[in-house]
């Protein structure tokens, strides 16, 4: 196994264990939380692979994917009570998974298309749309919607492991430095509260304050 499918599997286990830690906050049932678990490791790698046409999607092609996802939702629906703090928990591991997930993404992107571009974009929503699902279904404040960085963090890998992979063509190197680079800045957003700066004009108009939108 190499070092990008260790942390794909390292990355499939933290995106899980994050959404069924939101389905222990919620008291689901143990379907539940395979759900959740499922539906938030595979979610960002499936809209990838549907995006590129690489089709079946990766977890289909390796079903293993699933039973990491079922194992670690299994184990966590009887040790989550035993977490002080789960959401701050799910972020942690959130933040991990993202910083694997960026690099694994961006790697994708690349091999399909040979782009940086491709691989950047790719990278962000392979790290970012799982948790999106997550936090959607689960009725969980939106992790984009925090004020700390979120995506800037995913961007940041997945821009690292691009520049350093043609630089270096050294892909565990590359990796491991884009990764590195996302965990900290969303580390450093979810200690520090680093934020950007938000827009600050005016707000945009309600429709009965708009000329002609008024019933």
């Amino acid at each position: 196994m190499g070092f990008i499918d260790g942390l794909n599997y390292a990355g499939i286990a933290v995106f899980a264990a994050t959404g069924a830690l939101s389905a222990s906050r919620k008291q689901l049932d143990i379907i539940g939380f395979f759900f959740l678990a499922i539906v938030t490791a595979v979610g960002g790698g499936t809209f990838r692979d549907m995006i590129l046409g690489d089709l079946p999607v990766f977890w289909v092609k390796e079903p293993a994917y699933i039973l990491v996802c079922t194992g670690v939702g299994a184990l966590l629906f009887f040790t989550a009570h035993l977490l002080e703090s789960r959401y701050v928990w799910l972020l942690w591991l959130d933040a991990v998974g993202l910083s694997a997930y960026c690099v694994i993404g961006a790697q994708k992107g690349l091999d399909a298309t040979g782009s940086p571009t491709v691989a950047v974009v790719t990278g962000v929503l392979t790290a970012a749309f799982g948790g999106v699902l997550r936090d959607l279904l689960a009725g969980e404040p939106s992790v984009l919607l925090r004020p700390e960085i979120y995506m800037t963090a995913a961007l940041a890998g997945a821009a690292t492991f691009t520049l350093l992979d043609a630089v270096t063509l050294q892909h565990t190197l590359s990796s491991g430095a884009g990764a590195a680079v996302a965990f900290l800045i969303r580390g450093g957003a979810l200690r520090y509260g680093w934020t950007l700066a938000g827009y600050r004009q005016r707000p945009g108009r309600h429709p009965d304050e708009i000329p002609g939108m008024r019933r």
